[in-house]
């Protein structure tokens, strides 16, 4: 089946092996000084590991392979003495009957109903998140997940959130959002995913939140282009944060 996978280029690994206890499924082994897949089926291809590599030796690409098999998972982590996957924590029902499989209990995909606001909650130390989904990095979504049907798609740059303290209540309130960061990711690959996603979700509008620095252009730039090369005429919108925080 075509399915994305985790690629491990042997040529920049160093066989560190910091990628190896990143992967829940214990689907990387190091052998002979270079980390590789034990078996493409211990691989969901949610890309966990990505971001303990260093050397930027591991990514993500779509070919076709084995399927993800969490029986065979099960049985491989009990054959090196690990414990099993753990399944997400209980969820009130609505999140249950949205969830996705996968092999990473943290890359789950579920959408659940952010809290109302309510006079307390508008209180320092006790304001609500507004946060209705999860996961939320772009190298972790699934573009088919049922969250982004219909929805208002908010793509926001990881530093946004931390310089902006309005976040939740200004911009994030009602909408699915993705997260990334050009300057630490490959921005052909946020391209690559964005359409992806697009095409394949009813996303109603999109609105990009990005910082003030120059790098971070890129996440904007993917965006752009992602809205062009899906086919549909998505309203399209670009808001700009300065470094102290405020709306440029």
């Amino acid at each position: 089946m075509l399915r994305k996978i985790v690629k491990i280029d042997a040529d920049k690994c160093n066989g560190c092996g910091q990628c190896v206890p990143s992967c829940a499924e214990g689907a990387i082994a190091i052998v002979d000084g270079k980390a590789v897949l034990s078996a493409d089926m211990l691989c969901d291809g949610l890309g966990a590991c990505l971001g303990d590599c260093p050397l930027d030796a591991i990514s993500i690409e779509e070919r076709d392979t084995d399927a993800f098999d969490e029986a065979a998972v099960e049985k491989h982590l009990a054959a090196q003495g690990r414990p099993a996957l753990h399944h997400a924590p209980a969820v009130p029902q609505a999140a249950q009957a949205h969830g996705h499989g996968g092999g990473c209990p943290g890359s789950r995909a579920m959408s659940f109903a952010a809290p109302q606001a309510t006079a307390s909650s508008e209180t320092a130390g006790s304001r609500q998140s507004q946060l209705g989904q999860w996961p939320v990095q772009l190298h972790l979504v699934s573009t088919t997940a049922p969250y982004f049907q219909g929805a208002d798609l908010l793509i926001t740059a990881d530093c946004v959130p931390i310089a902006y303290a309005g976040y939740h209540e200004d911009f994030l309130r009602g909408k699915a959002v993705v997260m990334g960061c050009p300057k630490l990711d490959d921005n052909q690959f946020y391209t690559q995913k964005l359409t992806e996603l697009l095409t394949k979700s009813d996303v109603k509008s999109v609105t990009v939140l990005r910082m003030e620095v120059p790098c971070c252009g890129g996440i904007a730039m993917a965006a752009r282009q992602a809205v062009a090369d899906c086919g549909k005429e998505i309203p399209y919108k670009e808001v700009t944060i300065g470094i102290h925080g405020e709306i440029k």
